[in-house]
């Protein structure tokens, strides 16, 4: 029981203001909740287990490596982010999307959301976390519980958050907004290298 409560206790503290948050909050903009809320928490699934199973190997990546890869991710999700943002193409048809979501299918709305998180969360703080709680306390299907229902919470209240701010704000000053945050995580990991 202490190995859940720990792992629920750091991953929520890590996450709560990690891109997490963000990308799926950006994600329930442009599609209905449910399938984002569904492809986010699949994804998080196989991140955890991906983390509880390699803990001990995670924890022994060169930093300069992990540094690098988390760098070359957040500058990905930043261009992608701020390219969408600040497209001309969609400016037109925002008025419409500001009514409702996307009226995408659930699947690709879900597999969307699945493949945004699941490549987000390489390298992120609270799978780090997660596979290191692992390998100190040799519980691993605790802590995997305890970093999953963390995580699902985070997502819940992204999706939350979204559905109530989309009819007010727009979705590109979201993705904006986003893409600077997570341009901003880049360089946070790549001055990492500098210390």
């Amino acid at each position: 029981m202490v190995a859940l409560i720990s792992a629920f206790g750091l991953v929520l503290a890590v996450e709560l203001p990690d891109k997490t948050l963000v990308a799926t909050l950006v994600l329930t903009t442009r599609f209905r909740g449910w399938p984002v809320f569904a492809g986010v928490c699949a994804a998080f699934a196989v991140q955890c287990v991906i983390a509880v199973a390699f803990g001990s190997v995670l924890t022994l990546l060169p930093d300069v490596v992990l540094s690098l890869v988390v760098a070359a991710m957040f500058g990905l999700g930043s261009f992608m982010l701020l390219r969408e943002g600040f497209s001309k193409a969609d400016e037109a048809g925002e008025d419409a999307s500001r009514t409702g979501p996307s009226p995408s299918s659930f699947t690709r709305s879900a597999m969307t959301s699945f493949g945004v998180l699941f490549a987000a969360e390489w390298g992120d703080a609270s799978q780090l976390a997660t596979a290191s709680l692992a390998a100190r306390i040799g519980n691993p299907f605790a802590v995997g519980v305890g970093a999953f229902a963390a995580l699902v919470v985070v997502a819940g209240l992204a999706v939350f958050i979204g559905g109530k701010i989309r009819s007010r704000i727009k979705p590109k000053l979201i993705q904006r907004c986003a893409g600077f945050a997570f341009a901003g995580f880049a360089a946070f990991a790549l001055l990492q290298l500098a210390f």
